[in-house]
């Protein structure tokens, strides 16, 4: 459906993109709205993202000339050291993300965390680009943590997940900490289900110092130092020096172009180098004459996947730490030369093995307002800790999980350094104009998902809905892995070609697209139906 109006707003919550299209109406801009909706996602969407997380938000603002990213990935605390678990390991996890420990610490508890970084992106997004008080900013999430949210199809499916490749199960998560189990698990110990209600008066209280005391009252003021007490006594990695030293980077876009299309998007240790990547290989090909999700189709784009995950495996990691190749990743003329090689039918090699059933514990807004101005975020909690310091109400990210614990590796530990993220929030431009606002959750498979609705649109000409609606594939080992919405003809024809393929139980999955596409006469949004998300114009 394409909408007459001149703002909008598209998020996997419908509390939280009430709260982003609530903002717009009132005359905020699309700063505003996307704060305030995330926010709201950290109450009714728990363990998928947060103050004490990380994430990535591309910001465009026309009238005052601005276009750039605030990036906020989540650094090993300053205690961390490379060798700290390297006797530890009991097996890489099967999808590549992350490695299994004895007695997981990595995975779950105190030493998973690493520092909150989600909150200062938040408010300095807003204090620099934002227009309503802060404090109005935050009162939508104020009144849910204290009025309480029902649990939502996704939230209880997240919830009750039993854990893949080795790591702890979900629901271990949701009761890990005393302050956890009291709010998300049933009387029994059991997750609350559909339907059950969740209050939060704690994190009410948080809230409530923030929206008075700004991000210095979490990394300075009292609560920094109810966290610090409370990681001291759990012996944390994470001290209130971390609080302290962390900082966000800013970025200018990382730009490639598609078709006459230009892409902004993300710079490492952010997923947009993967994107472009793709992108430039899949353009030396006539996709548009192909069956949508054909076997030829599949193979195609399956083969850019397989080799964007080849060089992020080795190559994109923390740009403080690792020299990342950027130019050369995103050449148009090394694009060709793996063109001309799937055109040959050279199948690429991914040297591990990626089932594709990877966590989705990450969230996404796309905004748009009046004026024109643009606003993505991708945010995250990583694996969540299970961790909530009694009296506070949030729960901390468990990054620490991604990180290799063998020394001398582009994503070993080390103290203040982030890891690989696939977080891609992206803005694609036509005639010098935002056309596209896209963004995803789905860890491994974000990049992969946003591609696939970005040739949906621009070369099969969806529309947003029936864009982020399709049957997805991804390509990040040499299966390849298809919903069990992709046909089996198509299946049969690929297994011919000597491709392993590993369908999914599930119709929707790798990744979660949420986008607005914008035409000269109107708008037109995109929820993924595999979450509980909603598009709302203004």
């Amino acid at each position: 459906m394409r909408y007459h109006k001149q703002a909008m707003i598209v998020a996997p919550q419908p509390e939280a993109t009430e709260a982003g299209a609530d903002v717009l109406r009132e005359g905020g801009n699309a700063v505003d709205a996307g704060i305030a909706c995330a926010l709201v996602q950290g109450v009714v969407d728990p363990q998928m993202c947060g103050i004490a997380g990380f994430g990535s938000c591309g910001i465009y603002m026309p009238g005052k000339n601005f276009h750039g990213y605030i990036d906020a990935h989540a650094p090993a605390p300053l205690a961390a050291r490379p060798d700290m678990w390297a006797g530890l390991i009991e097996s890489e996890a099967r999808d590549g993300y992350g490695f299994i420990l004895k007695g997981r610490v990595n995975d779950i508890g105190y030493q998973s965390i690493c520092a909150p970084a989600n909150l200062k992106m938040y408010y300095e997004a807003h204090q620099e680009h934002g227009s309503l008080p802060w404090s109005r900013i935050v009162e939508p999430a104020i009144h849910w943590a204290e009025n309480g949210w029902t649990v939502r199809p996704h939230v209880h499916f997240w919830w009750s997940d039993q854990g893949t490749f080795g790591r702890a199960p979900n629901y271990e998560r949701t009761g890990f900490t005393p302050a956890a189990r009291a709010l998300y698990c049933r009387p029994d110990g059991t997750p609350k289900r559909v339907g059950d209600v969740v209050v939060n008066r704690d994190y009410g209280n948080t809230l409530r110092a923030i929206a008075k005391g700004g991000a210095d009252v979490f990394y300075s003021g009292e609560i920094a130092h109810t966290i610090a007490v409370d990681m001291k006594k759990n012996d944390a990695l994470l001290s209130i020096e971390d609080l302290r030293a962390w900082r966000t980077v800013r970025n200018a876009p990382l730009w490639g172009d598609y078709r006459g299309y230009k892409v902004s998007t993300n710079q490492p240790p952010g997923g947009g180098v993967m994107l472009i990547e793709m992108l430039n290989i899949l353009e030396n090909f006539d996709l548009a004459n192909l069956e949508h999700n054909s076997a030829d189709y599949i193979r195609l784009v399956s083969e850019a996947m397989k080799r964007a995950t080849i060089d992020k495996d080795a190559h994109v990691g923390d740009p403080k730490f690792v020299k990342v190749p950027v130019e050369r990743l995103t050449s148009k003329a090394y694009a060709k030369e793996m063109a001309d090689e799937i055109r040959r039918g050279v199948k690429a090699n991914v040297p591990r093995f990626n089932s594709g059933a990877v966590s989705k514990d990450t969230t996404h807004i796309s905004v748009l307002d009046k004026n024109g101005n643009c606003f993505s975020m991708t945010h995250s909690l990583g694996m969540p800790s299970g961790v909530i310091t009694p009296g506070l109400g949030f729960m901390y990210n468990g990054c620490m999980g991604v990180f290799d614990p063998r020394p001398g590796r582009a994503g070993s530990i080390a103290p203040g350094k982030a890891r690989f993220s696939s977080v891609v929030p992206s803005i694609v431009f036509k005639d010098g104009k935002p056309h596209l606002v896209i963004g995803a959750p789905g860890a491994t498979q974000i990049a992969m998902g946003v591609l696939h609705v970005i040739l949906n649109a621009l070369d099969f000409d969806m529309t947003m809905v029936e864009a982020v609606s399709a049957p997805r594939f991804s390509a990040t080992s040499d299966a390849v892995d298809i919903s069990n919405r992709i046909q089996f003809r198509v299946e049969r024809e690929l297994h011919a070609q000597g491709y392993p393929v590993v369908r999914s139980p599930y119709g929707f999955g790798f990744a979660a697209v949420h986008g607005i596409r914008i035409h000269e006469d109107g708008l037109d949004g995109g929820a993924d139906p595999g979450h509980d998300g909603v598009v709302i114009a203004v």
